[in-house]
């Protein structure tokens, strides 16, 4: 019986993935169209996820540790783009497009520089003086950190939210047979696929990239191959920071609005991504984002046989439970022996 155990749960989990595929197809035809806007929405808030995903993919890859604190630093790197937006350069809704177009790249680097300085803060002060300590001990510091920096959030900016203007427009880019894609969508993707693309290429070509990869494969041989692991850490805490910055100001400009716990909700979702994808994984992360945006935005948008938002933290962690009993490497992940 125990043998056959593995073979009843895969034909579980196809049979779970036949009924899901059968429902978006039911809903594909009897509403395209409402389908596919349905689907842009997904895509847009799945990329977000996705760079929030990134940020936990690459502490793991290189020290097997889920950094709890990186959901609330891209909550609070959010409040500060508002600061900057609001306090900065007075935006209202009658500010000018020049003005606008110097603000929010002055936002984009603040928030990515800001989010950097404190993520790295977090690894300088939490983890490294646990690094040879029991993996338990870094589990729960990380959990610390979470709750340090949701509190620091909060004695700054408060309980309510903090609301922008609506700088990107949603005015339609297209609009074919009904489906519609609006500025402010194309914006989030327009940020997202360059940050990427450029992070994919530094982490596959260049020396610092390199020396991740190395120390993600084995700390000591790459210390004695000359390799500063510290600062190779340290820097993997600057991009994973960075990717939350600009993850917290294309939230925040999308919904226009924030408080000192999104980042806590958010960032369970984005790890979920990251799971799903297959941690450690930079592929794995964006494609687990967009899954999961998808995923939302289908429960919540479709019209036929959808359990409805009421749900939806519901189905997001019961993808997190099904990937871990399924396919615990994740989609894209492989599967590695654990050493003894």
């Amino acid at each position: 019986m125990l043998r056959r155990r593995p073979s009843v749960i895969g034909a579980l989990g196809v049979f779970f993935v036949v009924l899901i595929v059968v429902w978006l197809g039911i809903n594909f035809v009897k509403g395209p169209a409402e389908f596919a806007n349905i689907f842009l929405i997904g895509l847009t808030r799945g990329a977000v996820y996705a760079l929030v995903a990134l940020g936990y993919t690459l502490v793991y890859g290189i020290l097997q540790l889920i950094n709890f604190a990186h959901g609330d630093v891209f909550a609070l790197s959010g409040l500060v783009s508002s600061t900057v937006l609001l306090s900065w350069f007075n935006v209202t809704d009658d500010t000018g497009a020049a003005v606008i177009l110097v603000a929010v790249p002055v936002a984009l680097v603040v928030a990515m520089a800001f989010a950097a300085t404190l993520n790295t803060t977090i690894e300088r002060v939490g983890y490294r003086p646990l690094r040879h300590a029991p993996r338990l001990a870094a589990l729960i510091t990380a959990v610390g950190m979470s709750f340090i920096v949701q509190n620091i959030s909060l004695a700054v900016y408060g309980v309510e939210f903090k609301s922008i203007p609506r700088l990107v427009p949603n005015s339609k880019v297209f609009d074919i047979g009904g489906v519609a894609f609006q500025w402010n969508k194309f914006f989030v993707i327009a940020m997202t696929i360059p940050l990427l693309l450029a992070l994919t290429w530094m982490v596959s070509s260049t020396r610092h990239g390199k020396a991740m990869r190395a120390t993600a494969q084995d700390r000591d041989a790459s210390a004695m191959m000359g390799i500063d692991v510290n600062r190779t850490i340290s820097f993997t805490f600057v991009l994973a920071g960075s990717l939350a910055g600009a993850a917290g100001l294309m939230y925040l400009l999308y919904f226009t609005t924030m408080r000192y716990d999104t980042g806590f909700e958010l960032g369970l979702i984005a790890f979920t991504a990251a799971v799903l994808g297959g941690i450690g994984n930079l592929a794995g992360a964006v494609l687990g984002g967009v899954l999961i945006g998808l995923v939302q935005e289908f429960n919540e948008g479709l019209a036929w046989a959808a359990p409805g938002g009421d749900w939806t933290r519901s189905i997001v962690f019961g993808i997190l439970i099904a990937i871990l009993v399924f396919r615990p490497e994740g989609l894209l992940g492989e599967r590695t022996p654990e050493g003894v």
